[in-house]
């Protein structure tokens, strides 16, 4: 993945992200509230030898030296805290005292540093000192000579305790920052490997860099017209999406003159049934004759989603019982002109490929302007990549979002095992926040008015 792949990710992944940041904010928030603020308290002590001579002098300061660091692991021992406790009458044994209280020394000095903890900053402070008295009598009791009373060693405090009233912990803003940084590590990392494990296709590039075909059109999603494709405005967001296609088509091929094209997809429930429909709605639009056609023999949609008779339709027609003009309905809306299905036989595959439906595609591109049949998905059945072979052309319908890559892999090379045309993709169900017109043009073309778009 490089630079590039990696702020695609983060832009269609930013809610993971932002869900992870949000959730490592939260528990850092919570966990600050939730828990007993400390106080720290800080008393320093001062180490010294007294001598008579300043020949002492030199010896004295690295005998001071040497001893300091025993002093300050004396400051949580038994006795010293014993002491603090019964001064300040504390209800605490002297190893639990001992856990609040840290004695170190400070780095190439001969002084002792004392700091307490404590959920009351004034008892904090109490103990601090206190600490810091007996510490300072227990040293110069320690190094006065059996049997006299002047000790060469003398323990004063350069800094008494003080009330610190601003707790130590729990740190707030260390803590959300730190949050913060670990909700963004662990967001990231999420939406990497969910990119990673994630084969659906999401944008123009995904689509054409697996297909080697142009995307045609990327059409927006519109969950009011789920049930009823047909009745988008003329001025939506959808109807420009479809006049872009047929715009793109036109051009697909200027020389070939192309009629007749399968709509179909790898699966089912890819939007192949709503393009064809928007397709032909946009064609019909500028002013050209279009048949639209159901050839799906097996689960036949467009007499239910258009309000049209099924019973008399494309297999009326193959079998004879029916001419095509007795069997097409006009879809008044969109001026369409529609043969559905008819019954549904029990040899789909069969009666697509024979003869019967040879001369019937010839006699419809003969007829009308543009013939568009909806076909079924190309990975379950055969009958699309039949049906493509007899047209023009095929258009694979693919589903933001929905589609894998592999899928459209396997149906690219269903048309191929063929030699069925391929004349590009439409990216269905996009987001409507995504960029449309010159952003889904594969050729850059604008979408043309209805009344003057034609396509031959």
């Amino acid at each position: 993945m490089d630079f590039k792949d990696l702020l695609r990710t983060l832009q269609r992944r930013w809610l993971t992200i932002v869900a992870f940041v949000a959730l490592a904010l939260l528990l850092a928030a919570s966990v600050s509230l939730l828990v007993t603020p400390r106080y720290e308290s800080t008393a320093r002590v001062f180490i010294s030898t007294e001598t008579k001579s300043s020949q002492d002098a030199y010896a004295a300061s690295l005998f001071t030296a040497q001893r300091v660091k025993s002093y300050a692991d004396l400051a949580d021992s038994r006795e010293v805290m014993q002491q603090v406790i019964t001064a300040l009458s504390l209800d605490v044994s002297p190893g639990q005292l001992a856990g609040q209280v840290e004695a170190s020394v400070v780095q190439d000095t001969v002084i002792i540093r004392l700091t307490v903890t404590d959920d009351d900053p004034a008892q904090a402070q109490k103990i601090a000192q206190a600490a810091a008295e007996e510490l300072s009598t227990y040293v110069e009791a320690l190094e006065t000579p059996r049997g006299t009373k002047k000790t060469s060693i003398k323990a004063s405090i350069i800094d008494p305790a003080e009330l610190s009233p601003a707790a130590v912990y729990p740190n707030v803003g260390l803590n959300l920052a730190v949050a913060l940084a670990l909700g963004l590590l662990i967001g990231v990392s999420v939406a990497v490997a969910r990119e990673t494990l994630d084969t659906t296709l999401k944008s123009v590039e995904d689509v054409e860099s697996v297909l080697s075909a142009p995307v045609m059109a990327s059409v927006a999603y519109d969950s009011s017209l789920a049930k009823s494709p047909a009745e988008a405005g003329t001025h939506s967001v959808r109807s420009e999406d479809f006049r872009l296609l047929r715009t793109n088509l036109q051009f697909a091929d200027l020389d070939g003159d192309p009629r007749v094209f399968v709509i179909t997809s790898s699966l089912s429930g890819e939007g192949k049934t709503s393009t064809a429909i928007g397709l032909a709605a946009a064609v019909s639009q500028a002013g050209r004759r279009v048949l639209l056609i159901d050839g799906d023999l097996r689960h036949p949609s467009l007499a239910d989603v258009l309000g049209l008779e099924g019973k008399v339709g494309l297999t009326t027609v193959l079998v004879g019982r029916r001419t095509i003009a007795e069997s097409i309905q006009r879809h008044t809306p969109t001026g369409v002109d529609v043969l559905t299905s008819g019954p549904i036989p029990p040899n789909p595959t069969e009666i697509l490929q024979s003869k019967a439906a040879r001369t019937f595609l010839a006699e419809a591109r003969e007829t009308f302007d543009i013939v568009i049949i909806d076909s079924p998905p190309l990975l379950p059945v055969a009958d699309a990549a039949i049906l493509a072979v007899e047209a023009d052309g095929a258009l694979l319908v693919t589903s933001h979002g929905r589609t894998h890559r592999q899928n459209l892999v396997s149906a690219r090379a269903r048309l191929e095992a063929v030699g069925a045309r391929l004349f590009g993709a439409v990216l269905n169900m996009t987001p409507k926040n995504r960029l449309k017109g010159y952003g889904a043009n594969p050729y850059g073309y604008q979408s043309t008015d209805s009344r003057t778009a034609k396509i031959s």
